[in-house]
């Protein structure tokens, strides 16, 4: 390895691992100094904000399900060239590969192929707690060190001889202390006693496709009965303008909201979420918003996911309360109808969402809320493993 900047190469392949890579290029530059660091990679909107160019936009990559996995499959081998070229223009010191395991494995692979020497670390770990616990293994021959978010990760790595260091789920170091619903409720017109509805679709183009027409027919029979509803759709960059489009076409009006800070302001304010299931639950869990979660994947996706998947439930804090706190509504049970069903009964009932919202809270605590910045213990760990290997940093 050279002395000179430390050259980190980052990977993410959709929004969420889009945070998380910002997050720990943040924390690295932070603890090194903007002169003793650089990175390279792939990314997207918030990556960028750090300084990670991407050789192409993201969402060409965030893709889910089995079909269309195999519809996109040349593609992703392009853009995984694309990637392999990267690596070999850029030389990087190590290579932090963030979730997204279809993508990010094969990567892997490449890269030790074409790089020997190159230390690997994999950021997030597939849910092997879950389903699919061969990839433990698979994982190990790939990667030199797992960062992990979960804290049910480590025993499966440890089994197969995979150096983990668990960090924490960043979207529980969230912080909302400097938003103001006022301030949201302001921007779109809303009364102190207006309620609000958020609706959040997701943040791949499949989900948006396969998730947002249930959520906009929900939408439409709550509006229907409720005039006085507010509907605001916070959207992530990766599918900003597929949603874009589609809002355009309702026949009411919804605010939509790009900024993260107005995003954080919205969470705070919403009366009740209508949401994808993903990372986004954690969050406005965190916020305080009770919500209904909703999903759609591909027919034959589901199929083998309901033989494979082994938790009740998919939502992190309902999997840590052992309990639905906040429905699911999955596949063909994502229906506009029932969606409205579950939504109209915490719109009227500000009991339930009382103890909605505390049971959310309690289930935070449950995954780890309060602990130390991940970002930062990333960073530590990154670093600690780079010293182990002979990287003065």
């Amino acid at each position: 390895m050279t002395s000179g900047p430390l050259t980190v190469m980052l990977v993410a392949a959709e929004a969420s691992g889009d945070a998380l890579g910002a997050g720990l290029a943040r924390a690295l530059r932070a603890r090194l100094g903007a002169d003793k660091v650089r990175f390279v990679g792939v990314g997207g909107a918030k990556m960028a904000l750090e300084g990670v160019q991407s050789p192409f936009d993201i969402a060409q990559l965030s893709i889910l399900g089995i079909v269309e996995s195999l519809k996109a499959y040349p593609r992703a081998m392009a853009r995984l060239k694309d990637t392999l070229a990267l690596a070999a223009r850029e030389k990087p010191d190590v290579a932090v590969l963030i979730d997204s395991w279809g993508f990010n494995i094969r990567l892997a692979k490449a890269l030790r192929k074409q790089d020997p020497g190159l230390p690997l670390v994999k950021y997030v770990a597939p849910q092997v707690w879950a389903y699919r616990a061969g990839r433990a293994k698979d994982l190990a021959g790939a990667v030199d060190l797992l960062l992990s978010i979960q804290p049910m990760d480590r025993p499966f790595f440890d089994a197969v001889n995979l150096p983990s260091v668990f960090v924490g789920n960043s979207a529980l170091a969230h912080d909302f202390s400097q938003a103001d619903p006022a301030r949201l409720r302001a921007a779109i017109g809303a009364g102190p006693g207006e309620p609000i509805l958020l609706v959040l679709p997701g943040s791949r183009p499949s989900e948006i496709e396969r998730v947002m027409p249930p959520f906009e027919d929900a939408v439409r029979r709550l509006k229907a009965e409720r005039p006085d509803l507010h509907v605001v759709v916070p959207v992530a960059s990766t599918v900003a303008d597929a949603v874009k489009a589609r809002v355009a076409a309702w026949p009411f009006r919804a605010h939509l909201i790009e900024d993260d800070a107005a995003k954080d302001d919205a969470m705070t304010a919403g009366t009740v979420a209508l949401a994808c299931s993903g990372t986004v639950t954690t969050e406005l869990a965190l916020a305080g918003c009770p919500m209904v979660v909703g999903y759609r994947t591909g027919a034959v996706t589901y199929w083998l996911l309901k033989r494979l998947f082994k938790p009740r439930w998919v939502t992190l804090f309902n999997l840590a309360a052992d309990d639905t706190v906040a429905p699911e509504l999955l596949q063909d049970a994502c229906t506009g109808e029932a969606l409205a069903v579950e939504v109209a009964r915490r719109l009227d009932d500000p009991e339930l969402r009382v103890r909605q919202t505390a049971a959310q809270n309690a289930a935070l605590i449950r995954m780890g809320r309060g602990m130390p910045d991940p970002s930062e213990a990333a960073a530590s760990a990154l670093l600690d493993f780079l010293k182990g290997r002979g990287r003065a940093v």
